[in-house]
């Protein structure tokens, strides 16, 4: 069974708002320690991931309606 990629771009981005929620969280004093810059680079990995599969969603979709 496939699963589709408006669903996998979906938890994608739910697992990019995650990491930046708890990147938001893990700030002490400063943004630039290391962990919350780790957080924020996965989070803007998910989302690219997130954008690319929501454009894979709608050429897929384009290309079952010709």
């Amino acid at each position: 069974m496939r699963t589709s990629p408006l669903f996998m771009a979906s938890l994608y981005s739910g697992m990019g708002i995650l990491f930046t929620f708890i990147a938001i969280q893990s700030v002490e004093e400063t943004i630039w320690n290391f962990f919350t810059l780790l957080l924020i680079f996965f989070a803007t990995l998910d989302f690219a991931v997130a954008i690319r599969l929501l454009g894979l969603h709608l050429k897929v979709k384009k290309a079952k309606k010709k």
